[in-house]
């Protein structure tokens, strides 16, 4: 098996120019974890949802998030997402197998990988991704244990 056939072909990106709202958005909305990170069609980083959180902080201790004059309203300051990106990723190639795949999460304790093919984002393969493959192998041998 490998990371073509298990990855997400339809991957939302960010730029690193873009403004960190649009990652929040993208994380509440689309119900994302990993953002890759795309800049002139090469992947140059990846955000995930606890970069975010990170960033955002606790409200007391955070210089991203700031309360208007009287305490009512509370915004994210402008910044950008090259400020708060993880850089020097790895990624995969489609032909990449899912179990080396799966060993270079563990080993570097990341949640997911950019595929890439000729310097170009084709997918993204996530844990979730993997997790999903091993469950479904797994209740095929615990249902061919219980044939037999």
């Amino acid at each position: 098996m490998q990371a073509k056939d298990l990855m997400t072909p339809k991957v939302f990106t960010v730029t690193p120019n873009d403004l960190i709202d649009r990652v929040f958005f993208l994380i509440h909305y689309e119900k994302l974890r990993h953002i890759p990170v795309v800049e002139k069609g090469k992947v140059v980083g990846i955000i995930s949802d606890r970069d975010m959180y990170k960033a955002l902080g606790p409200k007391s201790n955070s210089k991203v998030i700031e309360a208007n004059n009287d305490n009512t309203e509370l915004h994210v300051v402008v910044k950008k997402v090259r400020h708060i990106m993880k850089r020097g990723i790895i990624t995969v190639t489609p032909t990449t197998l899912a179990s080396e795949a799966a060993s270079l999460m563990t080993e570097h304790r990341i949640g997911a990988l950019p595929v890439v093919e000729n310097e170009k984002l084709v997918g993204i393969l996530t844990s979730t991704d993997i997790l999903k493959v091993f469950t479904k192998l797994e209740h095929m041998k615990e249902k061919k244990q219980k044939s037999s």
